[in-house]
């Protein structure tokens, strides 16, 4: 019975240091963005854009960066970098998980549709093995969404055991 018991709580520490460390590199991701001006006011967002749109765009994407994102570019950098900023302060401190996991995947489809296209002549397996950088985090996204990642190591726990009088 020990065994059983222990169970849950190795489970949500495990998915408790997956969200962190994903959390760490969202932390790394937004904040050279945020305390430097490169991606959001010196074009590199605009960079990127061009990129995706020359080397792997979905078709149905090619539009909406054209028309939509470049003319908006430097806005959408902000939203992008504080974006990114505010998942990884959200995982890795374990508040407001759920809706920051479900904007941080709908964040990495839209990454991937703007980026991975394999080619209107690729099999249907390369889709996958074109997206693996955005879909793997995608998935750990909606883990976070669906699970209960905030259950162990946040400040949600630590809030939670503190007025019910338990110690970890």
């Amino acid at each position: 019975m020990r065994i059983m018991d222990a169970l849950p709580d190795r489970n949500a520490r495990v998915l408790a240091g997956l969200r962190i460390l994903v959390g760490v590199l969202f932390l790394i991701f937004g904040e050279y963005k945020v305390f430097g001006t490169q991606f959001t006011l010196g074009g590199g967002f605009q960079f990127w854009i061009n990129r995706f749109l020359s080397h792997g765009a979905y078709p149905f994407m090619v539009p909406v960066l054209r028309e939509f994102v470049l003319p908006h570019g430097t806005v959408i950098a902000f939203l992008v970098a504080y974006g990114e900023l505010a998942i990884g302060l959200s995982l890795t401190l374990g508040i407001l998980v759920r809706p920051a996991s479900f904007c941080a995947m709908i964040f990495m489809l839209t990454l991937l549709f703007s980026s991975d296209y394999p080619g209107a002549d690729a099999v249907f397996w390369q889709y996958f093995g074109g997206a693996l950088d955005h879909l793997v985090l995608a998935m750990c996204f909606a883990a976070f969404a669906l699970g209960n990642a905030d259950q162990a190591f946040s400040l949600r726990s630590f809030f939670h055991q503190r007025s019910s009088g338990h110690s970890q």
